[in-house]
């Protein structure tokens, strides 16, 4: 699958916004029926992000739903409504641990079998917003359909409240929360995804903190603002000079080894066989990123 740097949320009370999303530039757009709906429009928004889901994804956007959950089940009537051939996958909210993700998998694969479509098309983006959910992050990761795990830390969110931390924008009461969301990400072999950055006109408080995030392990974040999505997309997107230094890194390794020397020291610095395939996975992202950025 592509790399996503950026999830836009985008509410599905704001139909008169769809028209605008294939101009944000995010690789993903979530359209939106849970936390940012009214409880009033919840049915309205329903409909009409179903009826935007093939025009949308048509146009090449990726899109994800991001359904409700009750104290016992998904909503199954969003499930009903969003689940086409144009959707990529759904956000969960609110997962307290892999039981509820066996659940919805059943419940996707019946709806995908009554509409004719590939059984395990739809994929699942799974948020992880309790104490529970974080602790067992691994194994809810490792379910099938999902694709990436999401260690957000908003401040008074849903995570804030379930754990019990208080925040701050240097984020040391999260560092290990994030540390975790991470590293169980990356033993599953899905996207680890981070966020949600609150004081959506501070651009440069947005950068500084998925900086950070990016440099924890993160691959992306989820985004509450178009104005947000380029710094993201930016931020997760190997720079030009990072491009550079490991094409370098490289060409200086792959002439020591024509020399038969399995190190060599590239701008002050020990190289070796680690180094190279560290180099190569990095420009090899970068060419995934700007396949998506084409298409």
């Amino acid at each position: 699958m592509k790399p996503i740097r950026s999830l836009l949320f985008v509410p599905g009370s704001r139909p008169n916004w769809f028209g605008k999303i294939l101009s944000y530039g995010a690789d993903a757009v979530i359209l939106d029926l849970e936390d940012s709906v009214p409880v009033t429009k919840k049915g309205e928004a329903r409909d009409d992000v179903s009826a935007a889901i093939p025009a949308l994804s048509q146009g090449g956007q990726r899109l994800y739903v991001r359904v409700n959950k009750g104290p016992y089940n998904f909503d199954t009537e969003d499930l009903e409504a969003v689940i086409h051939p144009g959707l990529e996958g759904i956000v969960l909210p609110k997962v307290n641990g892999p039981e509820d993700v066996d659940v919805l998998i059943s419940l996707v694969s019946d709806i995908e079998f009554r509409k004719n479509m590939e059984i395990g098309a739809t994929k699942f983006i799974v948020t992880l917003e309790t104490a529970r959910s974080i602790y067992m992050a691994y194994e809810i990761a490792v379910k099938d359909r999902v694709i990436g795990i999401a260690g957000i830390s908003a401040k008074n969110g849903d995570v804030a409240r379930s754990v019990g931390f208080r925040w701050t924008p240097e984020g040391l009461e999260s560092l290990y929360l994030k540390s975790k969301v991470v590293l169980a990400a990356r033993a599953a072999g899905v996207m680890p995804i981070g966020g949600l950055w609150q004081d959506v006109h501070d651009l440069d408080g947005l950068k500084t903190s998925a900086l950070f995030n990016r440099q924890l392990g993160f691959a992306g974040e989820l985004v509450l603002h178009p104005s947000n999505v380029p710094v993201i997309n930016e931020v997760y997107s190997p720079s030009a000079e990072e491009i550079a230094y490991y094409k370098g890194m490289i060409e200086t390794f792959e002439q020591a080894e024509k020399e038969g020397k399995g190190a060599v020291l590239y701008e002050g610095e020990h190289i070796d066989y680690a180094h190279v395939k560290t180099a190569r996975q990095i420009l090899e992202q970068a060419g995934r990123i700007n396949q998506t950025t084409e298409d």
